[in-house]
Parts: C-alpha cells; structure tokens; sequence
C-alpha cells in the first residue's frame, strides 16, 4: 500500500515567507517613491537591491543546506528578514532603508533556499510548491486589500514582510537540524549536478523570464495611477482580484500535476504570459488594465509551479532547483530597474511589447527542456514504471536489494519479449509430490 501524503507546512510556511517579498513589489516600489525623496527610477533601484539580496543568498547557500541544518538557517533568515525590513520601515533615512531591504532581502531569499531545497526532496514537490505559491498569493492579496487604508508611508509593506517572517518562526522548529555527515553522504554531496546542460539551459532562461514579469510588476501600480487613471485604492483592487485569480491558476495547476506534461504549460503558459503583458501594458483605461492583470496573475503562479518542478525533477537532492530559483531572482531583481527605465524611455506600451516579445524567445529553451525531460519521472522519489506501480515501493515489499531500484532520472528500459522454450517434463517420478508438468504447462497427474 501507499503511504499517505503528508503536508509539509512547516515549508509551505517558509515558502510563503520568502516568496511574498517579490509579490509585494508593486507596493513597495509605489510607496518609497511617495513616501522617500527618491525618484521612481531610484524607487525601482532600491526594489532590485531587495531583490538583489534575495538572489544572492541562493547562490551562497545553495550547497550549504545540508551542512549548516535546515532549521539553522531558516531562522538565521526569518531572523534577517524581521530585522532589515523592520527597521527599514521605522526609519526615514534613505541609507537606512536601502540598507535594510538589501538585510531583509537577503534572509528572504534565505528561507526561499531552505524551503526550495527541502520541497525538492519531497515525495511530490509539484504539490508542495503549488501550496506555497497558494500560501504567497492569499497572503499578498489579503496586503493589497488592506495596505491602501492604513495611511501613507513606505513603512506598511515592509512592516508586513517583517511580521510575516516573525510569525512563520514557531513552524521552523519543526525543520530538521545539521547531522553529522556519513562518508557516503559526503561523496554524494561532492557528487557533480546531474544532467549538466539542461540544467544550465534552464539557469540560463530563468533570469530573463522572471525579469519580463517583474519588469511590468514593479510598475504595474504606475501603470494603473498614470495610464489608467485609478486611485490607490482601486489599483489595490484590482491586484487582489488579479491575485484571487492567481489562486485559482494554482488550484487549476495542483489539480492538473503533471497529466500534460511540463512542455505545454510551460510553453504554451508562457506565449499566453506574454500577450497578457502586452494588453497590461498598453491599458488606457479600468478594464483593460484589470482584464491584462488579472489574466497574466492567473497564469504566472501556474507556469512558475511547472518550472520549479521541472527544476526539482533534475536533481531530487535540489540543487538545480536552488540554482534555478536563485537565477530567477537575479531577473527578479533586475526587473523593476528594467521596468522603470523601459518606462521612462519608451512609455508603457512599447515596454511590454519587448517584454512581450522577450519572453517568446525564452519560451523556446525552457519548452526545450521540459521536452528533453519527458520521460524522466515527474515525482523525485517516485520512479514509476509503466503500469503506474513506483518501483521503490515494489523494492520495499518484495525485499528486492536497493540497488537494483534504478536511481532517479534514469530512462525507462525498452521492454524486450524474449521466447522461451517449454523445457521437457522431467524423468518420471522427479515430481512425483506436486504433480509434473504437461507440456501445455498445466499441472498433470501424479504417475
């Protein structure tokens, strides 16, 4: 029998902690420019150092996990994160508050490493992340709602990111702590990454997807005060309702799993992305911004859930998935930087078309990838043969020697008929106790 699926909410939690950053960067960006003496160039400057720091804490502790102990550094980040986002939203010096978003960032991307680590190692890391995208959408949703009515200031987003953190810290005592490295482990972990070149092709096209749609985020609110002539409020409106729809993208995409593959949604999800950006884009008015929003959120959660499984599926110890991710934030962090200047040079509409155009270009390696790993399992943990039975759980029950379980990501091996002859019926007498053998197979009488 099957072993009941366990949630993993102590790092769906952590998840949430470290993802809800980038999808708070609207706000953040619009009210350090209204809040801070900074232009809105220097206001998206400041959201790329936050992103920035984020990034860089993956590619620093990638490899670190296991040695420092989950539960370690989750809470050395959430520690991070209460303090540079907390003090960056007290504070009215601009230093200050640049100094403290690049802290706070940097222990987002902290807990975003643990969790992303960890969920790859999961029996199904498709659902654990499509959970803490869940988790990251409603939170942030619930923000755009209530921010615009607690008065003006940059402070409110950031206090909400420190809380966040402090609130998710009693769930990381539940995170395995560092254990003494066994020899074989330690060769493991020295081990090169598995599959090299799409893992790299993959590394390669993150950070120019997520810079495309963080590039219209960060200044989407400018989109919807200047273009489309919306108050605060009602751009706050229309996010949480385009964040409502992400939820149901992430539902859509849970239930879904990996029926059709990584290609089509990953490709096809992506084409779609970016007509979405293009009409967001070039909105003069309420509805169409609204209608732009709303679709480019409902699908960006679901190809995003698709791409860190793909990334997971490469390395079930996750460091393709780490590695992807920390990419996917140096795009992030460039992106509101991007957005501003795009913006500020061309105006809104011409900047998604590029964006627009970018992201079919990058299309075109990630669906790639996702087709060179078709028939690789879509579950770390589960090596499926045909006939849907996982050959780990057949190994555990018929006490088969674990190292005839082929190891994850390998082919499946071409089933081959072989004949076999029906051997003679032994000498008389040689079966006399269970009954010979006719030559037909069917058990015969005793002679």
């Amino acid at each position: 029998m099957f072993a009941p699926r366990t949630t993993p909410w102590p790092l769906v939690a952590l998840f949430t902690a470290g993802y809800l950053a980038p999808y708070l960067l609207p706000t953040t960006v619009g009210r350090l420019d209204a809040g801070l003496p900074l232009s809105a160039t220097q206001a998206g400057a400041v959201g790329s150092a936050l992103l920035l720091g984020s990034a860089t804490a993956g590619f620093v502790l990638a490899s670190r996990v296991e040695r420092i102990g989950a539960r370690t550094l989750a809470r050395a980040g959430l520690c991070l994160a209460v303090l540079g986002y907390g003090g960056a939203a007290l504070t009215g010096s601009v230093p200050a508050v640049v100094a403290g978003v690049i802290v706070g960032g940097f222990g987002s991307g902290t807990a975003t490493t643990v969790a992303a680590t960890r969920i790859a190692a999961q029996q199904d890391p498709h659902r654990a992340s499509t959970l803490g995208l869940l988790g990251v959408s409603a939170l942030a949703g619930i923000v755009y709602l209530t921010v615009p009515h607690l008065g003006a200031g940059h402070g409110q987003p950031l206090a909400v990111l420190a809380l966040t953190a402090l609130a998710v810290w009693p769930s990381t005592g539940r995170l395995p702590g560092r254990t003494a490295t066994a020899p074989a482990r330690r060769a493991a972990t020295a081990s090169p990454l598995p599959h090299p070149r799409c893992g790299l092709l993959l590394v390669a096209a993150m950070p120019c997807w997520s810079l495309a749609q963080n590039a219209l985020w960060g200044v989407s609110g400018r989109i919807g005060l200047t273009q489309a002539r919306l108050t605060e409020a009602a751009v706050g409106v229309v996010f949480a309702v385009a964040l409502g729809a992400g939820l149901l993208g992430v539902l859509g995409a849970g239930a879904l799993g990996p029926r059709l593959g990584r290609a089509v949604p990953i490709g096809g999800g992506t084409a779609l992305i970016a007509v979405c950006i293009a009409v967001s884009a070039s909105a003069t008015g309420p509805g169409s911004f609204a209608a732009g929003e709303i679709a480019w959120n409902a699908l960006y959660p679901v190809v995003l859930s698709y791409l860190i499984g793909l990334a997971a599926s490469l390395d079930p110890r996750g460091r393709w998935a780490v590695l992807a991710g920390s990419a996917s934030s140096l795009g992030t962090a460039a992106g509101p930087l991007t957005g501003s200047l795009l913006s500020a040079g061309a105006g809104f509409p011409v900047m998604g078309l590029v964006l627009g155009a970018g992201l079919l270009v990058v299309a075109v390696p990630m669906t790639a990838v996702a087709l060179h790993t078709g028939g690789r399992p879509p579950l770390p943990g589960a090596v499926r043969r045909r006939g849907g039975t996982p050959a780990a759980v057949l190994a555990a029950s018929t006490g088969t020697p674990s190292g005839a379980v082929p190891p994850i990501g390998a082919p499946e091996q071409p089933v081959v008929e072989i004949e076999v002859d029906t051997p003679a019926v032994a000498a008389r007498g040689a079966y006399d106790t269970a009954g010979p053998l006719r030559s037909g197979g069917a058990p015969g009488p005793a002679v």
